[in-house]
């Protein structure tokens, strides 16, 4: 995307995709989204910071073939780009995750960088895409992990900026500002330029009530950082993981698989009248 000026190649918008509570769509939102990014036309990294792995096995990165991943740019055994794995999906480039990061927070605990080592390799990255004339990437999307530990720190260290997803359900609404607080503190301790990007309501069910008054709720929290558009819930949304797909490769036209390409489009539009004011 023409006109952004910071980051990978001077045009990458790196987005932490974070909330400390678990089960909101996180790693969904990751998937999907970076899948209907590169749908459009945008070259996208999407980076796994969970020990779970999930958005790999999404995105269909078997286990086997994780020889080099998330835990090895952390731990300095590897760059990024030794890291980067085709995804199934065109234009969608993933560095991968399993369980070895569990062990990261004990093996950096004596290192006064520890919140940095993403931000370090980004930062070598950015040298090693200096002066080409097209970027690797348009878009960066770190999926978080549900807490706030090192690995969350060190995404939100090296983004531009969080996505927040926020279910449609009660507790999620106790979370909020407590999620607020935190970036609040990382930006002002760690990441200075840091901001939310975005607030994206997800398993909405339009039947119900409560997922009226939840979205409801949170836009007048957030105002117009969240996002027009609602993630429905889906069971079709649900299984394509099980079958290493995202929704728009497993079922394009289910109302997941439009939301978020309508998400995407939102998303796009949201960072050019950004970089343009």
């Amino acid at each position: 995307m023409a006109g952004f000026v910071s980051g990978v190649g001077s045009s990458a918008r790196w987005l932490a995709i974070a909330n400390q509570k678990g089960g909101v769509g996180k790693t969904t939102t990751a998937i999907n989204l970076g899948t209907a990014l590169a749908a459009v036309g945008e070259r996208v990294l999407v980076i796994d910071l969970d020990p779970q792995g999930n958005a790999s096995t999404g995105l269909g990165i078997a286990p086997e073939k994780r020889h080099k991943t998330s835990y090895d740019v952390l731990a300095g055994n590897a760059s990024i780009s030794e890291c980067l794995l085709q995804s199934a999906v065109p234009n969608l480039l993933v560095v991968a995750a399993n369980s070895d990061l569990v062990g990261v927070e004990s093996e950096l605990t004596s290192d006064a960088a520890r919140p940095y080592k993403l931000r370090d390799a980004v930062t070598a990255l950015i040298g090693q895409q200096r002066g080409r004339s097209e970027a690797a990437f348009n878009y960066v999307l770190i999926d978080c992990p549900p807490s706030l530990n090192i690995l969350t720190l060190n995404a939100m260290s090296a983004a531009h900026a969080v996505l927040v997803p926020v279910q449609c359900e009660f507790f999620a609404l106790a979370c909020i500002s407590q999620l607020k607080d935190t970036i609040e503190q990382i930006r002002a301790t760690l990441n200075p330029r840091l901001e939310i990007q975005g607030v994206v309501l997800t398993m909405h069910d339009a039947r119900t009530s409560l997922s009226r008054e939840v979205a409801d709720e949170v836009r007048a929290f957030f105002g117009p950082k969240v996002y027009e558009t609602l993630i429905p819930r889906n069971t079709r949304v649900a299984e394509a993981p099980s079958h290493g797909k995202p929704i728009l490769l497993y079922d394009y036209d289910c109302p997941g698989s439009q939301a978020y390409i309508r998400l995407a489009t939102e998303i796009i539009e949201r960072e050019r009248r950004y970089q343009a004011a």
